[in-house]
Protein backbone atom coordinates (compact mmCIF):
# COMPACT_ATOMS: atom_id res chain seq x y z
CA UNK A 1 0.00 0.00 0.00
CA UNK A 2 1.36 3.39 -0.88
CA UNK A 3 2.23 5.84 1.78
CA UNK A 4 0.44 9.13 1.36
CA UNK A 5 2.17 12.17 0.58
CA UNK A 6 3.33 14.34 3.51
CA UNK A 7 2.83 17.51 4.57
CA UNK A 8 6.03 18.86 3.86
CA UNK A 9 5.76 17.76 0.17
CA UNK A 10 2.02 19.40 -0.26
CA UNK A 11 4.34 22.43 1.02
CA UNK A 12 6.94 22.35 -1.07
CA UNK A 13 5.06 22.07 -4.03
CA UNK A 14 2.83 25.01 -3.41
CA UNK A 15 5.38 27.44 -2.43
CA UNK A 16 7.24 26.61 -5.65
CA UNK A 17 3.72 26.65 -7.33
CA UNK A 18 3.25 30.44 -5.65
CA UNK A 19 7.07 31.47 -6.29
CA UNK A 20 6.56 31.47 -9.82
CA UNK A 21 3.42 32.78 -10.00
CA UNK A 22 4.80 35.83 -8.35
CA UNK A 23 7.24 36.32 -10.80
CA UNK A 24 6.50 39.01 -13.34
CA UNK A 25 8.05 39.51 -16.99
CA UNK A 26 9.98 42.54 -15.42
CA UNK A 27 11.74 40.56 -13.27
CA UNK A 28 13.08 37.79 -16.33
CA UNK A 29 13.68 41.07 -18.53
CA UNK A 30 16.03 42.09 -15.36
CA UNK A 31 17.68 38.38 -14.90
CA UNK A 32 18.31 37.97 -18.51
CA UNK A 33 19.76 41.46 -19.23
CA UNK A 34 21.78 41.14 -15.88
CA UNK A 35 23.46 37.86 -16.67
CA UNK A 36 23.96 39.30 -20.33
CA UNK A 37 25.98 42.71 -18.88
CA UNK A 38 28.32 40.38 -16.65
CA UNK A 39 28.80 37.73 -19.11
CA UNK A 40 29.42 40.92 -21.73
CA UNK A 41 32.11 42.91 -18.90
CA UNK A 42 34.08 39.05 -18.67
CA UNK A 43 33.99 38.47 -22.83
CA UNK A 44 35.43 42.01 -22.93
CA UNK A 45 38.39 41.22 -20.06
CA UNK A 46 38.77 38.02 -21.62
CA UNK A 47 39.32 38.97 -24.94
CA UNK A 48 41.78 42.66 -23.96
CA UNK A 49 44.36 40.01 -21.46
CA UNK A 50 44.16 37.34 -24.79
CA UNK A 51 45.46 40.26 -26.80
CA UNK A 52 47.06 41.56 -24.07
CA UNK A 53 49.09 38.65 -22.97
CA UNK A 54 48.03 35.87 -25.29
CA UNK A 55 46.55 33.62 -23.26
CA UNK A 56 42.96 33.00 -20.77
CA UNK A 57 42.68 34.84 -17.87
CA UNK A 58 40.56 32.15 -16.42
CA UNK A 59 42.56 29.61 -17.84
CA UNK A 60 45.62 30.93 -15.95
CA UNK A 61 44.35 31.22 -12.44
CA UNK A 62 42.60 27.81 -12.56
CA UNK A 63 46.15 26.12 -13.92
CA UNK A 64 47.61 28.85 -11.29
CA UNK A 65 46.08 28.55 -8.21
CA UNK A 66 42.88 26.53 -8.23
CA UNK A 67 44.74 23.37 -9.67
CA UNK A 68 47.31 23.02 -6.51
CA UNK A 69 43.85 23.87 -4.52
CA UNK A 70 42.37 20.88 -5.75
CA UNK A 71 45.48 18.39 -5.13
CA UNK A 72 46.68 18.64 -8.69
CA UNK A 73 50.12 19.12 -7.72
CA UNK A 74 51.94 17.20 -4.76
CA UNK A 75 54.90 19.33 -3.75
CA UNK A 76 56.53 16.95 -1.72
CA UNK A 77 57.01 14.27 -4.59
CA UNK A 78 60.24 13.87 -6.29
CA UNK A 79 58.59 13.57 -10.27
CA UNK A 80 57.47 17.45 -9.11
CA UNK A 81 61.08 18.28 -8.20
CA UNK A 82 62.22 16.90 -11.73
CA UNK A 83 59.20 18.66 -13.27
CA UNK A 84 59.94 22.12 -12.22
CA UNK A 85 64.24 21.53 -13.05
CA UNK A 86 62.51 20.65 -16.48
CA UNK A 87 60.67 23.80 -15.99
CA UNK A 88 63.71 25.78 -15.54
CA UNK A 89 65.44 24.48 -18.14
CA UNK A 90 63.49 24.79 -20.63
CA UNK A 91 62.52 28.64 -19.33
CA UNK A 92 66.67 28.77 -19.81
CA UNK A 93 66.49 27.40 -23.10
CA UNK A 94 63.73 29.86 -23.84
CA UNK A 95 65.74 32.59 -22.40
CA UNK A 96 68.82 31.66 -24.94
CA UNK A 97 66.57 31.19 -27.90
CA UNK A 98 65.33 34.45 -27.85
CA UNK A 99 68.18 36.70 -27.44
CA UNK A 100 68.06 39.49 -28.86
CA UNK A 101 70.42 40.66 -31.71
CA UNK A 102 71.86 44.68 -33.49
CA UNK A 103 70.24 44.66 -37.09
CA UNK A 104 72.87 44.52 -39.30
CA UNK A 105 71.00 47.39 -41.55
CA UNK A 106 69.49 49.37 -38.64
CA UNK A 107 69.33 52.86 -40.25
CA UNK A 108 70.29 56.31 -38.80
CA UNK A 109 68.41 57.51 -36.21
CA UNK A 110 68.84 61.67 -37.46
CA UNK A 111 68.10 60.85 -41.03
CA UNK A 112 65.97 58.49 -41.13
CA UNK A 113 63.95 57.83 -38.11
CA UNK A 114 63.54 61.08 -37.02
CA UNK A 115 62.53 61.99 -39.98
CA UNK A 116 60.10 59.58 -39.89
CA UNK A 117 58.41 61.00 -36.63
CA UNK A 118 58.48 64.52 -38.07
CA UNK A 119 56.23 63.40 -41.23
CA UNK A 120 53.76 61.05 -39.23
CA UNK A 121 54.07 61.97 -35.68
CA UNK A 122 54.56 58.55 -35.02
CA UNK A 123 57.66 56.68 -32.62
CA UNK A 124 59.24 54.05 -35.00
CA UNK A 125 61.45 52.84 -32.30
CA UNK A 126 60.30 51.41 -28.78
CA UNK A 127 62.08 52.42 -25.74
CA UNK A 128 62.78 49.16 -25.24
CA UNK A 129 64.90 49.34 -28.23
CA UNK A 130 66.62 52.27 -27.87
CA UNK A 131 67.83 51.17 -24.44
CA UNK A 132 69.28 48.17 -25.56
CA UNK A 133 71.10 50.51 -28.39
CA UNK A 134 72.26 52.65 -25.19
CA UNK A 135 73.71 49.48 -23.58
CA UNK A 136 75.11 48.44 -27.30
CA UNK A 137 77.05 51.83 -26.69
CA UNK A 138 78.22 51.65 -23.79
CA UNK A 139 79.47 48.19 -24.50
CA UNK A 140 81.42 48.78 -27.66
CA UNK A 141 82.32 52.37 -27.08
CA UNK A 142 83.82 52.44 -23.69
CA UNK A 143 86.21 50.89 -21.61
CA UNK A 144 87.88 51.46 -18.10
CA UNK A 145 90.54 53.39 -19.02
CA UNK A 146 88.05 56.46 -19.98
CA UNK A 147 88.47 58.57 -17.23
CA UNK A 148 91.81 59.13 -18.18
CA UNK A 149 91.22 61.28 -21.17
CA UNK A 150 88.16 63.92 -20.63
CA UNK A 151 86.40 63.53 -23.85
CA UNK A 152 86.18 59.60 -23.33
CA UNK A 153 84.96 60.86 -20.00
CA UNK A 154 82.48 63.16 -21.45
CA UNK A 155 81.05 60.36 -23.98
CA UNK A 156 80.89 57.86 -21.35
CA UNK A 157 77.93 59.83 -19.04
CA UNK A 158 76.77 61.03 -22.90
CA UNK A 159 76.26 57.57 -24.14
CA UNK A 160 73.95 56.96 -20.44
CA UNK A 161 71.52 59.73 -21.13
CA UNK A 162 68.34 59.22 -22.04
CA UNK A 163 67.75 62.74 -23.70
CA UNK A 164 68.81 62.71 -27.05
CA UNK A 165 69.55 66.69 -26.52
CA UNK A 166 71.54 66.55 -23.67
CA UNK A 167 73.79 63.19 -25.31
CA UNK A 168 73.99 65.74 -28.43
CA UNK A 169 75.16 68.63 -25.93
CA UNK A 170 78.06 66.26 -24.57
CA UNK A 171 78.85 64.95 -28.23
CA UNK A 172 79.63 69.01 -28.58
CA UNK A 173 81.29 69.67 -25.34
CA UNK A 174 83.84 66.73 -26.26
CA UNK A 175 84.57 67.63 -29.47
CA UNK A 176 85.85 71.04 -27.92
CA UNK A 177 88.47 69.45 -25.58
CA UNK A 178 89.39 67.23 -28.41
CA UNK A 179 88.91 65.26 -31.87
CA UNK A 180 86.70 62.47 -30.30
CA UNK A 181 85.95 59.47 -32.64
CA UNK A 182 82.52 58.42 -30.61
CA UNK A 183 81.50 62.25 -30.50
CA UNK A 184 81.06 62.06 -33.78
CA UNK A 185 79.37 59.05 -33.95
CA UNK A 186 77.17 60.29 -31.84
CA UNK A 187 76.30 63.12 -33.88
CA UNK A 188 76.46 61.47 -37.32
CA UNK A 189 73.51 59.15 -35.99
CA UNK A 190 71.59 61.45 -33.99
CA UNK A 191 71.95 64.76 -34.96
CA UNK A 192 72.11 64.48 -38.99
CA UNK A 193 69.13 65.12 -40.83
CA UNK A 194 70.48 63.85 -43.84
CA UNK A 195 72.96 61.08 -44.84
CA UNK A 196 75.46 63.49 -46.62
CA UNK A 197 75.86 65.12 -43.67
CA UNK A 198 76.28 61.87 -42.07
CA UNK A 199 78.48 60.51 -43.84
CA UNK A 200 80.96 63.95 -43.46
CA UNK A 201 81.03 63.42 -39.88
CA UNK A 202 81.42 59.58 -39.99
CA UNK A 203 84.45 60.69 -42.13
CA UNK A 204 85.80 62.84 -39.65
CA UNK A 205 85.49 60.36 -36.77
CA UNK A 206 87.41 57.68 -39.06
CA UNK A 207 90.10 60.14 -39.37
CA UNK A 208 89.85 60.45 -35.17
CA UNK A 209 89.54 56.88 -34.77
CA UNK A 210 92.27 55.87 -37.11
CA UNK A 211 94.69 58.01 -35.05
CA UNK A 212 93.48 56.41 -31.25
CA UNK A 213 93.81 53.14 -33.25
CA UNK A 214 97.44 52.88 -34.08
CA UNK A 215 98.22 54.28 -30.35
CA UNK A 216 96.85 51.92 -28.84
CA UNK A 217 97.46 49.18 -31.18
CA UNK A 218 101.44 49.98 -30.16
CA UNK A 219 100.68 49.97 -26.67
CA UNK A 220 97.62 46.72 -26.71
CA UNK A 221 100.44 44.42 -24.43
CA UNK A 222 101.63 46.49 -21.93
CA UNK A 223 98.83 46.06 -19.60
CA UNK A 224 95.39 44.66 -19.23
CA UNK A 225 93.99 48.85 -19.34
CA UNK A 226 96.00 49.22 -22.81
CA UNK A 227 94.22 46.12 -23.81
CA UNK A 228 91.05 46.64 -22.89
CA UNK A 229 91.16 50.30 -24.35
CA UNK A 230 92.66 48.66 -28.19
CA UNK A 231 89.59 46.97 -28.11
CA UNK A 232 87.46 49.72 -27.53
CA UNK A 233 88.91 51.52 -30.18
CA UNK A 234 88.87 48.62 -32.63
CA UNK A 235 85.32 48.28 -32.50
CA UNK A 236 85.40 52.57 -32.90
CA UNK A 237 86.83 51.79 -36.24
CA UNK A 238 85.28 49.04 -37.56
CA UNK A 239 81.59 50.36 -36.18
CA UNK A 240 82.61 53.46 -38.52
CA UNK A 241 83.62 52.21 -41.40
CA UNK A 242 80.66 50.22 -41.95
CA UNK A 243 78.49 52.95 -41.48
CA UNK A 244 80.77 54.73 -44.13
CA UNK A 245 80.05 51.73 -46.22
CA UNK A 246 76.11 52.00 -45.45
CA UNK A 247 76.35 55.79 -46.21
CA UNK A 248 78.43 54.47 -49.79
CA UNK A 249 75.30 52.09 -50.62
CA UNK A 250 72.10 54.19 -49.55
CA UNK A 251 73.84 57.59 -51.43
CA UNK A 252 73.84 54.77 -54.52
CA UNK A 253 78.09 54.43 -54.64
CA UNK A 254 76.94 50.42 -54.26
CA UNK A 255 80.05 49.16 -56.04
CA UNK A 256 82.33 51.63 -53.26
CA UNK A 257 79.99 50.56 -50.83
CA UNK A 258 80.75 46.52 -51.34
CA UNK A 259 84.59 47.49 -51.57
CA UNK A 260 84.86 48.92 -47.96
CA UNK A 261 82.92 45.92 -46.52
CA UNK A 262 85.07 43.31 -48.65
CA UNK A 263 88.37 45.28 -47.23
CA UNK A 264 86.96 45.32 -43.59
CA UNK A 265 86.01 41.69 -43.77
CA UNK A 266 89.37 41.23 -44.55
CA UNK A 267 91.26 43.77 -42.11
CA UNK A 268 89.33 42.35 -39.28
CA UNK A 269 88.15 38.78 -40.07
CA UNK A 270 87.19 38.19 -36.35
CA UNK A 271 84.77 40.71 -35.60
CA UNK A 272 81.80 38.14 -37.28
CA UNK A 273 79.53 39.56 -34.55
CA UNK A 274 78.82 42.63 -36.28
CA UNK A 275 77.20 40.03 -39.39
CA UNK A 276 78.64 42.71 -42.04
CA UNK A 277 78.69 39.93 -44.67
CA UNK A 278 74.58 40.71 -44.40
CA UNK A 279 75.75 43.81 -45.49
CA UNK A 280 77.70 42.59 -48.18
CA UNK A 281 74.95 40.01 -49.35
CA UNK A 282 72.68 42.77 -49.56
CA UNK A 283 74.67 45.26 -51.86
CA UNK A 284 75.74 42.45 -53.83
CA UNK A 285 72.38 41.45 -54.73
CA UNK A 286 71.57 45.15 -55.86
CA UNK A 287 74.49 44.77 -58.66
CA UNK A 288 72.89 41.74 -59.36
CA UNK A 289 75.93 40.06 -59.14
CA UNK A 290 74.41 36.59 -58.18
CA UNK A 291 78.00 34.60 -58.59
CA UNK A 292 79.47 37.00 -55.48
CA UNK A 293 76.59 36.46 -53.76
CA UNK A 294 76.48 32.73 -53.76
CA UNK A 295 80.41 32.62 -53.16
CA UNK A 296 78.97 34.74 -49.55
CA UNK A 297 76.80 31.81 -48.91
CA UNK A 298 79.20 28.96 -49.81
CA UNK A 299 81.41 30.87 -46.32
CA UNK A 300 78.76 31.58 -44.25
CA UNK A 301 75.93 29.22 -44.71
CA UNK A 302 77.34 26.42 -42.78
CA UNK A 303 75.88 24.16 -40.85
CA UNK A 304 78.39 25.10 -37.36
CA UNK A 305 77.59 28.97 -38.01
CA UNK A 306 74.39 30.88 -36.69
CA UNK A 307 71.49 31.23 -39.61
CA UNK A 308 69.50 34.30 -40.40
CA UNK A 309 66.61 34.87 -42.57
CA UNK A 310 68.97 37.09 -44.77
CA UNK A 311 70.71 33.83 -45.59
CA UNK A 312 68.01 31.23 -45.57
CA UNK A 313 65.91 33.32 -48.09
CA UNK A 314 68.79 34.85 -50.35
CA UNK A 315 69.67 31.24 -50.56
CA UNK A 316 66.23 30.58 -51.51
CA UNK A 317 66.07 33.32 -53.66
CA UNK A 318 69.11 31.91 -56.26
CA UNK A 319 67.98 28.72 -56.72
CA UNK A 320 64.27 30.28 -57.02
CA UNK A 321 66.23 32.40 -59.99
CA UNK A 322 66.89 29.57 -61.98
CA UNK A 323 63.69 28.19 -62.29
CA UNK A 324 61.20 31.30 -61.79
CA UNK A 325 61.04 32.74 -64.92
CA UNK A 326 59.30 29.80 -66.70
CA UNK A 327 57.67 28.57 -63.43
CA UNK A 328 54.18 27.22 -63.82
CA UNK A 329 51.72 25.48 -61.19
CA UNK A 330 49.36 24.02 -63.62
CA UNK A 331 52.39 22.57 -66.14
CA UNK A 332 54.52 21.62 -62.60
CA UNK A 333 51.15 19.73 -61.30
CA UNK A 334 50.74 17.85 -64.37
CA UNK A 335 54.14 17.32 -65.14
CA UNK A 336 55.59 17.12 -61.65
CA UNK A 337 58.36 18.94 -60.32
CA UNK A 338 62.03 19.31 -61.91
CA UNK A 339 64.97 18.41 -60.13
CA UNK A 340 65.83 22.32 -60.19
CA UNK A 341 62.46 23.27 -59.45
CA UNK A 342 62.17 20.44 -56.49
CA UNK A 343 65.57 22.22 -55.08
CA UNK A 344 63.84 25.72 -55.63
CA UNK A 345 60.48 24.66 -53.47
CA UNK A 346 62.94 22.68 -50.63
CA UNK A 347 65.02 26.25 -50.21
CA UNK A 348 61.87 28.05 -49.60
CA UNK A 349 60.64 25.74 -47.28
CA UNK A 350 63.59 25.55 -44.95
CA UNK A 351 63.39 29.58 -45.61
CA UNK A 352 60.17 29.61 -44.85
CA UNK A 353 60.76 27.09 -41.20
CA UNK A 354 63.37 29.58 -39.86
CA UNK A 355 61.30 32.21 -40.42
CA UNK A 356 57.78 32.16 -41.17
CA UNK A 357 56.50 35.59 -40.98
CA UNK A 358 59.11 36.71 -44.10
CA UNK A 359 56.65 35.95 -46.58
CA UNK A 360 53.27 37.71 -45.87
CA UNK A 361 55.56 41.00 -46.18
CA UNK A 362 57.24 39.95 -49.56
CA UNK A 363 54.03 38.71 -50.87
CA UNK A 364 52.63 42.45 -49.55
CA UNK A 365 49.73 40.32 -47.73
CA UNK A 366 51.35 42.41 -44.37
CA UNK A 367 51.95 46.04 -44.63
CA UNK A 368 55.61 47.42 -44.14
CA UNK A 369 56.57 49.74 -40.73
CA UNK A 370 60.67 50.97 -40.28
CA UNK A 371 62.94 48.17 -39.41
CA UNK A 372 63.75 48.39 -35.51
CA UNK A 373 67.50 48.55 -34.56
CA UNK A 374 67.22 45.03 -33.04
CA UNK A 375 65.84 42.14 -34.28
CA UNK A 376 64.70 38.58 -32.36
CA UNK A 377 66.00 35.90 -35.21
CA UNK A 378 63.11 33.95 -36.43
CA UNK A 379 60.47 36.98 -34.97
CA UNK A 380 58.09 39.28 -36.57
CA UNK A 381 61.14 42.09 -36.37
CA UNK A 382 63.17 39.83 -38.34
CA UNK A 383 61.12 39.09 -41.08
CA UNK A 384 60.38 43.31 -41.37
CA UNK A 385 64.41 44.02 -41.33
CA UNK A 386 64.71 41.48 -44.18
CA UNK A 387 61.68 42.25 -45.99
CA UNK A 388 62.24 46.42 -45.73
CA UNK A 389 65.99 45.95 -47.89
CA UNK A 390 65.25 42.50 -49.95
CA UNK A 391 61.80 42.74 -51.42
CA UNK A 392 63.17 45.05 -53.93
CA UNK A 393 65.59 42.00 -54.98
CA UNK A 394 62.92 39.27 -54.83
CA UNK A 395 60.82 41.97 -57.11
CA UNK A 396 63.81 42.10 -59.70
CA UNK A 397 63.97 38.58 -60.10
CA UNK A 398 60.95 37.64 -62.67
CA UNK A 399 58.64 34.96 -61.46
CA UNK A 400 60.28 34.52 -57.69
CA UNK A 401 57.63 36.11 -55.88
CA UNK A 402 54.57 33.68 -57.83
CA UNK A 403 57.10 30.37 -57.32
CA UNK A 404 57.26 31.88 -53.57
CA UNK A 405 53.37 32.74 -53.66
CA UNK A 406 52.78 29.24 -54.64
CA UNK A 407 54.93 26.98 -52.37
CA UNK A 408 55.26 28.95 -49.12
CA UNK A 409 52.19 27.17 -46.90
CA UNK A 410 53.43 23.86 -47.54
CA UNK A 411 56.26 24.30 -45.15
CA UNK A 412 53.61 24.12 -42.50
CA UNK A 413 52.30 20.30 -43.45
CA UNK A 414 55.16 19.01 -42.48
CA UNK A 415 56.31 20.55 -39.51
CA UNK A 416 52.26 20.29 -38.19
CA UNK A 417 53.84 20.90 -34.41
CA UNK A 418 56.02 23.79 -34.77
CA UNK A 419 56.43 24.16 -30.80
CA UNK A 420 57.16 20.71 -30.14
CA UNK A 421 58.96 19.48 -33.04
CA UNK A 422 61.13 20.65 -36.15
CA UNK A 423 61.89 19.42 -39.91
CA UNK A 424 65.39 21.19 -40.57
CA UNK A 425 65.85 23.93 -37.39
CA UNK A 426 65.18 23.26 -33.94
CA UNK A 427 61.56 23.27 -32.68
CA UNK A 428 59.77 27.15 -32.87
CA UNK A 429 60.74 29.25 -29.92
CA UNK A 430 57.14 30.12 -28.06
CA UNK A 431 58.76 33.29 -27.20
CA UNK A 432 59.11 35.76 -30.45
CA UNK A 433 55.74 37.29 -29.83
CA UNK A 434 56.40 38.56 -26.19
CA UNK A 435 59.94 39.82 -27.29
CA UNK A 436 58.80 40.93 -30.60
CA UNK A 437 55.95 42.98 -29.09
CA UNK A 438 58.83 45.07 -27.05
CA UNK A 439 60.67 45.21 -29.70
CA UNK A 440 57.98 46.68 -32.11
CA UNK A 441 55.87 50.16 -31.87
CA UNK A 442 52.52 49.76 -31.16
CA UNK A 443 50.91 50.58 -33.80
CA UNK A 444 51.93 47.34 -36.02
CA UNK A 445 50.14 44.34 -35.37
CA UNK A 446 52.82 41.68 -34.23
CA UNK A 447 52.59 38.45 -36.34
CA UNK A 448 52.46 35.26 -34.69
CA UNK A 449 53.22 31.72 -35.26
CA UNK A 450 51.74 29.35 -34.68
CA UNK A 451 48.48 30.94 -34.69
CA UNK A 452 47.00 30.94 -31.66
CA UNK A 453 43.14 29.45 -31.31
CA UNK A 454 40.50 31.66 -29.14
CA UNK A 455 40.73 30.15 -25.44
CA UNK A 456 37.42 27.79 -24.24
CA UNK A 457 36.01 30.55 -21.73
CA UNK A 458 36.32 33.01 -24.50
CA UNK A 459 33.96 31.32 -26.91
CA UNK A 460 31.70 30.22 -24.00
CA UNK A 461 31.99 33.58 -22.86
CA UNK A 462 30.33 34.89 -25.65
CA UNK A 463 27.65 32.42 -26.24
CA UNK A 464 26.67 33.05 -22.80
CA UNK A 465 26.78 36.43 -23.29
CA UNK A 466 24.69 36.06 -26.71
CA UNK A 467 22.07 33.70 -25.66
CA UNK A 468 21.02 35.87 -22.24
CA UNK A 469 21.14 38.99 -24.35
CA UNK A 470 18.85 37.05 -26.64
CA UNK A 471 16.68 36.14 -23.64
CA UNK A 472 16.75 39.51 -22.39
CA UNK A 473 15.12 40.87 -25.64
CA UNK A 474 12.72 37.88 -26.36
CA UNK A 475 11.19 39.05 -22.81
CA UNK A 476 11.22 42.53 -23.12
CA UNK A 477 9.35 42.21 -26.43
CA UNK A 478 6.86 38.85 -25.84
CA UNK A 479 6.64 38.86 -21.66
CA UNK A 480 3.40 37.08 -21.48
CA UNK A 481 4.48 33.91 -23.62
CA UNK A 482 8.27 34.24 -22.01
CA UNK A 483 6.72 33.58 -19.02
CA UNK A 484 4.92 30.83 -19.56
CA UNK A 485 8.08 29.44 -21.42
CA UNK A 486 9.70 30.53 -17.83
CA UNK A 487 7.43 28.72 -15.26
CA UNK A 488 7.44 25.31 -17.76
CA UNK A 489 11.05 25.59 -18.14
CA UNK A 490 11.59 25.76 -14.25
CA UNK A 491 9.12 23.11 -14.02
CA UNK A 492 10.76 20.35 -16.13
CA UNK A 493 13.93 21.79 -13.95
CA UNK A 494 12.75 21.16 -10.74
CA UNK A 495 9.99 17.78 -12.09
CA UNK A 496 13.25 15.35 -11.17
CA UNK A 497 13.92 16.26 -7.46
CA UNK A 498 9.76 16.46 -7.45
CA UNK A 499 9.88 12.49 -8.44
CA UNK A 500 12.48 11.84 -6.12
CA UNK A 501 11.01 13.35 -2.91
CA UNK A 502 7.68 11.36 -4.44
CA UNK A 503 9.88 7.95 -4.65
CA UNK A 504 11.44 8.63 -0.96
CA UNK A 505 7.83 9.16 0.99
CA UNK A 506 6.44 6.16 -0.72
CA UNK A 507 9.18 4.22 0.60
CA UNK A 508 9.39 5.64 4.27
CA UNK A 509 6.63 5.13 6.57
CA UNK A 510 5.12 8.30 6.94
CA UNK A 511 5.32 8.56 10.69
CA UNK A 512 9.14 8.57 9.80
CA UNK A 513 8.94 10.84 7.84
CA UNK A 514 6.40 13.27 9.41
CA UNK A 515 9.78 13.16 12.51
CA UNK A 516 12.83 14.10 9.29
CA UNK A 517 10.71 17.03 8.48
CA UNK A 518 10.10 18.13 12.12
CA UNK A 519 13.50 17.65 12.55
Amino acid sequence: MTAAPGPAMFGTESSLSMFLNTLTPKFYVALTGTSSLISGLILIFEWWYFRKYGTSFIEQVSVSHLRPLLGGVDSSSPSNSNASNGEADSSRQSVSECKVWRNPLNLFRGAEYNRYTWVTGREPLTYYDMNLSAQDHQTFFTCDSDHLRPADAIMQKAWRERNPQARISAAHEALELEDCATAYILLAEEEATTIMEAERLFKQALKAGEGCYRRSQQLQHHGTQYEAQHRRDTNVLVYIKRRLAMCSRKLGRTREAVKMMRDLMKEFPLLSMFNIHENLLESLLELQNYADVQAVLAKYDDISLPKSATICYTAALLKARAVSDKFSPEAASRRGLSTAEMNAVEAIHRAVEFNPHVPKYLLEMKSLILPPEHILKRGDSEAIAYAFFHLQHWKRVEGALNLLHCTWEGTFRMIPYPLEKGHLFYPYPICTETADRELLPMFHEVSVYPKKELPFFILFTAGLCSFTAMLALLTHQFPELMGVFAKAFLSTLFAPLNFIMEKVESILPSSLWHQLTRI
